[in-house]
């Protein structure tokens, strides 16, 4: 056969071939098959559930909502317009945790309240202002309080204690709380590090858990609720299809970043340990595109500590030497030395351990040179003896040992919490 009758014969097979598969995929009954197979394959998560199966918990009610960019369906449409959409509900406003309620303002930065949400035109109260838990103002006309905000799994991150407080104001209004609840990043699982000391209690940690506590937010807010005397008439919206051991690219839902320098579910995993590195002179590599995972100083020699770092014997991550401008915060604009944090097995990582293991090495290579900002780092921590015991060199694994049996006992009254198997 010529060659060009070859070709034509070939590209008129490849035509059938591209026609037919397009009639198969255009057919109704397998599109609608596909479309229902992804559905069964990802969690839905608390505002599914809710407009799905119990829109009776709103309906005909004025309803005030704390959210922010995390706060969405699958498809990526935020709560606020679903909400404002839903036929017989009653949308009347909008309240934000730190970073705001659009997520753009850097970590401590006050949060003014009084705008109007662009996309709903609702009014725009800041939880993390003047006031950390909504006033009696904020909550006028309010008939129920709900809470849609993506947590990262790490005690010190300020949206869980948003919660809590607002949980403490709909108590003392008589009005419902409803979580809507989101996975755990990070695993629901996982329990590490030192239980928080009630003397060292902030808006970084108000409640006695650990660092990483292996819960949900809808079971952290029935921890608080009842373990610590809020006594608010709560309700969880449960996620339907979530396995507590799934880790947040286990969902198949698409990650929104929950604050500025949270930029994915690897930062998350990293993030109880790492962020302690703030309460040092150490930078924790915001100002970078790897806050979290990557950290040093103009005064540390990476390669070194890399070395250091690597021969440690931790588990399931390793420690390339690295090297960065800040472009704000600590160290901005000056070269800075250190390493960047590569986590290569999940089930095995500690970021507790291998963070202070960090500081720890740091600490006793750069005794001159290195600082703990102890009220930071102690209010971080939890307690005020992890930094005197760096302090005295006592090994990580001796700290390990003393905070185990707190974290039991977190672990026996976590249980009585627990929705997810």
């Amino acid at each position: 056969m010529p060659t060009r009758m070859r070709t034509g014969t070939h590209m008129a097979l490849v035509l059938l071939t591209m026609l037919l598969g397009c009639a198969v995929f255009a057919t109704p009954g397998v599109a609608a098959a596909s479309s229902s197979a992804d559905h069964a394959a990802r969690v839905e998560p608390g505002i599914e559930v809710l407009l799905h199966d119990r829109l009776d918990l709103i309906r005909g009610k004025h309803v005030g909502l704390i959210t922010n960019p995390t706060g969405v369906d699958p498809d990526l449409t935020s709560d606020a317009v679903l909400l404002q959409h839903t036929p017989g509900v009653h949308l009347v406003a909008l309240y934000g945790p730190e970073h705001g309620i659009e997520g753009a303002h850097q970590a401590g930065k006050q949060v003014a309240g009084g705008a109007r949400d662009p996309e709903t035109g609702l009014p725009v109260y800041s939880l993390y202002g003047a006031h950390r838990e909504p006033t009696p103002a904020m909550l006028k006309g309010v008939d129920v309080l709900v809470y849609d905000i993506q947590p990262v799994g790490a005690r010190f991150y300020t949206y869980l204690y948003t919660m809590a407080d607002a949980m403490k104001a709909a108590a003392r209004a008589h009005i419902p709380f409803i979580v809507l609840d989101r996975p755990n990043p990070i695993d629901a699982v996982t329990v590490q590090g030192p239980v928080l000391e009630p003397k060292y209690a902030s808006f970084v940690g108000e409640y006695p858990i650990p660092l990483r506590y292996g819960m949900t937010v809808g079971e952290l807010a029935e921890l608080f609720n009842n373990q610590f005397g809020i006594h608010a008439d709560l309700i969880v919206v449960k996620m339907r299809g979530y396995k507590r051991s799934m880790y947040y690219d286990d969902t198949g839902l698409p990650f929104v970043i929950p604050s500025p320098n949270m930029p994915t579910v690897h930062t998350a995993l990293v993030y109880p340990g790492m962020g302690l590195v703030e309460g040092t002179n150490v930078s924790e590599g915001r100002g970078t595109t790897r806050p979290f995972q990557m950290i040093g100083a103009p005064w540390i020699d990476g390669v070194a500590l890399a070395r250091a770092l690597n021969a440690a014997g931790l588990k399931g991550v390793r420690f390339r030497p690295a090297y960065f401008t800040p472009t704000f915060s600590k160290y901005q604009g000056q070269l800075c030395g250190g390493v960047e944090m590569y986590v290569f097995d999940r089930d095995t990582f500690n970021p507790v351990v291998d963070a202070l293991t960090l500081v720890k090495t740091i600490h006793d290579r750069y005794p001159k040179q290195f600082k703990f900002d102890a009220s930071d780092f102690d209010r971080l921590v939890g307690n005020g003896w992890v930094r005197e015991d760096i302090e005295k060199g006592v090994s990580v694994a001796a700290m390990r040992k003393r905070w185990q049996k707190r974290l039991d006992v977190f672990k026996s009254e976590r249980a009585k919490y627990l929705l997810y198997y």
